[in-house]
C-alpha cells in the first residue's frame, strides 16, 4: 500500500502504578511516590496526548494487597475519577474506565460514565470485565466470586443493560419552551423497565445518549464466554498475545463468534498488549530490560506465577525448566493468560527464572525490544495480517518507556505513514474510526 492507504495503526496505553515491570518501583528513578498523586496520572495522559494516542486505560482490582510488603498497590484511585481529572488538562485523547458487572450497579456505572462522556463531549470508553479475585469479592458482600460461568451470564445481562440505559432519551427532548411552560418533551423518554435474573432498573438514566451516541464498549475476555460477550456487545477489544500465532488464533476466534449473531460483517478492532524497550541502538534498548530484571523480586514474581497457574509455585527451583502443566482445556482458572504461558514454554522451552523474566512486565503480552525501525517492523507485520488493529502499550516503567515510545517510536510510525500527526477528530469513536453508537 502506498500514502493515505497504508493501514493506521492505533494506540493506547494502560496506565499502571509506576509501570508494568514488577521492579519499576525499585529503580532509582522510579515515580513510586506519585502514584496517589492526580498530577502524576494527568502528565502520563498528557505525555500520551502529545504523542497523539487514542486513548489512556485504566485497569482496576477492588482489593488491596496488604499482606504483601513489596506488591505495588497500583490502583490507589478509582478509574472513573481518575479520568475525571484527566479529562480537565486534555483535549483529545480518549478515556477508558474498567468496570465490572460483577461488583457493578448497572444503573450508576452507566450514570457516572455517560456523565463524563458529556464533560468530555464524547471521549469515554469502558472495558467490561467480570473480575478475578476472591479478595474483591469479599470487598462486597461475598463469600468468594460467584463461578465462571454465572460470571458471565451475569455480565450478558449487564451489557444489555447499560446500552439500554446509555441510549434511554436523547438531549433534544429537552425542549426550554418557556412561552408554552414545557421543558421536557416525554413522549420520546421512556423507561427501559428491565427485569432481569440479576437487575432490575425501571429507568430512564437521569442522563440523556452521549456526543458520540454512547460510549466505546471494550472487553477484555479470552474465554470461550469472554469472546463470545466480545462478539455480541464490543466495539473493540483488548487481548494478549505473545506471538503471531496466538495473535491469529485469537482474531479467528472472535471472527468465527461474530458470525453467530444478525450483524455477521461487523469488524471488532482488536489490540493486543505491547511491551516495548526502545533504544537508539539494541543494546541500550536490551540494557533497559536487563537493568530492570536485575531487580525483580523473585518471591513476588513466583507469588503471580501462581496465580496464573493456579498453583503453588513458590518451590519451584527457578534454575531448572519449568514442571509440565496440563493442557489449556483441563485448566479452570483465568485461561487466556494461562494459554499465553504455555506458548511461551513451547516458543522457548525456559528455566523458571526465564519465564519469570517474560511474564514480569504486563504477564507474557507481544514484547519489542530494539531500535524504533526493528520495533516498528514487526508492530507492521501484525498490522498487515490483520491480526490487529493498533496496540495497547504496557510501558515497563513510568513515565520512562511511555517517554521512550513517544520521543523514539511514535515518529518512525509518523514517517512510514501509518499514524496520524494530529487528531483529526474529537471523540473516541472518530479517533478509533468507529460509526456512531446508536443501538
Amino acid at each position: 500500500m502506498k500514502g493515505n492507504q497504508r493501514k493506521q495503526i492505533h494506540l493506547g496505553v494502560l496506565l499502571y502504578g509506576c509501570g508494568h515491570h514488577q521492579a519499576a518501583w525499585l529503580m532509582p528513578d522510579s515515580s513510586i511516590e506519585c502514584i496517589g498523586n492526580i498530577s502524576y496520572y494527568q502528565s502520563l495522559a498528557q505525555l500520551a496526548e502529545t504523542g497523539c494516542f487514542d486513548a489512556v486505560f485504566f485497569a482496576d482490582n477492588q482489593s488491596f494487597p496488604a499482606n504483601a510488603s513489596n506488591e505495588m498497590p497500583a490502583f490507589w484511585l478509582d478509574p472513573v475519577v481518575n479520568l475525571t481529572a484527566i479529562s480537565q488538562v486534555t483535549n483529545y485523547v480518549g478515556l477508558v474506565s474498567t468496570i465490572s458487572s460483577t461488583f457493578s450497579n448497572p444503573y450508576t456505572a452507566s450514570r457516572q460514565l455517560l456523565s463524563l462522556d458529556h464533560i468530555t463531549n464524547g471521549r469515554v470508553g469502558w472495558n467490561l470485565v467480570t473480575s478475578m479475585r476472591d479478595e474483591e469479592a469479599l470487598n462486597h458482600s461475598m463469600s468468594e466470586l460467584p463461578s465462571h460461568d454465572k460470571r458471565y451470564e451475569k455480565a450478558e445481562e449487564f451489557a444489555s443493560l447499560m446500552n439500554k440505559l446509555f441510549l434511554s432519551w436523547d438531549s433534544k427532548e429537552i425542549l426550554y419552551n418557556r412561552a408554552e411552560k414545557q421543558l421536557i418533551n416525554p413522549v420520546n423518554i421512556q423507561p427501559v423497565d428491565h427485569n432481569g435474573t440479576y437487575f432490575k432498573v425501571k429507568g430512564p438514566s437521569t442522563t440523556p445518549k452521549s456526543p458520540q451516541g454512547k460510549p466505546v464498549a471494550m472487553q477484555a475476555g479470552a474465554s470461550k464466554q469472554g469472546i463470545a460477550l466480545a462478539a455480541k456487545y464490543a466495539d473493540a477489544v483488548y487481548s494478549v498475545s505473545w506471538n503471531l500465532n496466538q495473535a491469529k488464533k485469537y482474531r479467528k476466534k472472535l471472527d468465527e463468534q461474530v458470525k453467530q449473531y444478525e450483524d455477521c460483517n461487523r469488524h471488532i478492532k482488536v489490540f493486543p498488549g505491547l511491551v516495548t524497550y526502545v533504544g537508539r541502538t539494541h543494546e541500550e534498548a536490551f540494557a533497559k530490560k536487563s537493568a530492570l530484571d536485575e531487580k525483580l523480586p523473585v518471591e513476588t514474581a513466583l507469588k503471580q506465577l501462581s496465580f496464573f497457574l493456579q498453583q503453588d509455585c513458590s518451590k519451584w527451583d527457578i534454575e531448572l525448566k519449568v514442571p509440565p502443566l496440563p493442557p489449556a482445556e483441563e485448566f479452570m482458572g483465568p485461561v487466556g493468560r494461562y494459554e499465553t504461558i504455555l506458548e511461551i514454554i513451547k516458543d522457548t522451552q525456559p528455566t523458571v527464572k526465564e519465564l519469570l523474566g517474560y511474564l514480569n512486565a504486563g504477564g507474557g503480552h507481544f514484547t519489542l525490544i530494539g531500535t524504533p525501525e526493528k520495533i516498528v517492523d514487526q508492530m507492521e507485520v501484525w498490522i498487515e495480517a490483520g491480526v490487529a488493529d493498533g496496540f495497547n502499550l504496557m510501558p515497563p516503567t513510568l513515565p520512562g518507556s511511555l517517554e521512550d515510545f513517544v520521543e523514539l517510536i511514535v515518529p518512525e510510525m509518523q514517517k512510514r505513514n501509518i499514524f496520524r500527526k494530529q487528531y483529526e477528530g474529537h471523540t473516541l469513536r472518530e479517533h478509533l474510526g468507529l460509526p456512531i453508537g446508536i443501538s
